[in-house]
């Protein structure tokens, strides 16, 4: 066994993030972790491994014609910018509905990309993407790579922000297909993670012939927490932006 040891200050980092009004960005990503999503576009980046993940479902799909990426790293400038002038052209009503405040949105993390079907005049605001044709096939297989459509209908109430079915978050996979399996918002599947914690039983299922074991460990203030994983099995970290980190464990096969 080998330790992990995770401090308070990077609850803030890693793909699973909750960033909302109640969870603001913490860690703006460097500039060394972005790359264009497509050569293309060399003015849309990504955090690298999303943008990785990202031109994956674009090559699978050879929808390079057909879907146009939007929008993806904002700075917390251009965000600012981008809901200033919506509140000034479309109103504080529609902003509200459309628009992530200035610090609290996922454009700000590199983890998020806004996606059009190719058509003429594209709304930079609200890109058409339907669940129709290519863009549903798209939807479909982007859970497989880590992607999940983040702003669904009828959970307005709990994500703050109106159904948008052009925006796609990267949380990787198995979150994504978790996710998509339970049912559950980002904001309810942090939540949820917390029933298996690491002095506790662990989330345990099979994915892809790899058996994967995922589990809750909150952030503590009197210094480091500390865990012990398998030696060599691969495992991964993120912070959950609130209280705390979710490790990932893929076993051997």
């Amino acid at each position: 066994m080998k330790t992990l040891t995770l401090e308070a200050k990077d609850i803030g980092k890693g793909n699973l993030i909750l960033v909302n009004p109640s969870h603001p960005v913490r860690n703006a990503p460097g500039k060394e972790t972005l790359v264009p999503v497509h050569s293309g576009y060399r003015d849309v980046l990504l955090e690298q491994q999303t943008a990785k993940m990202l031109a994956e479902v674009f090559s699978l799909l050879d929808c390079y014609h057909q879907i146009i990426p939007v929008s993806g790293l904002r700075t917390l400038q251009e965000q600012e910018t981008i809901y200033a002038d919506s509140i000034r052209e479309n109103g504080e009503d529609f902003t509200l509905q459309f628009v992530a405040a200035p610090n609290c949105s996922e454009h700000q993390t590199g983890l998020a990309i806004d996606l059009a079907e190719n058509k003429p005049d594209i709304d930079f605001i609200r890109p058409h993407f339907p669940y129709t044709g290519i863009c549903q096939t798209f939807r479909e297989k982007a859970i497989q790579y880590g992607f999940i459509e983040r702003y669904k209908s009828g959970r307005e109430a709990i994500t703050k922000i109106a159904h948008e079915p052009w925006h796609f978050r990267y949380i990787g996979y198995p979150h994504s297909e978790l996710v998509e399996k339970v049912d559950l918002t980002l904001e309810e599947y942090i939540a949820w993670l917390k029933q298996f914690p690491y002095e506790g039983p662990h989330l345990q299922g099979r994915f892809r012939g790899r058996d994967i074991e995922i589990f809750y460990v909150p952030a503590t203030h009197s210094g480091p927490a500390a865990i012990a994983i398998p030696d060599q099995a691969p495992y991964q970290v993120s912070g959950n932006n609130e209280d705390g980190f979710i490790v990932t464990l893929w076993r051997k096969l």
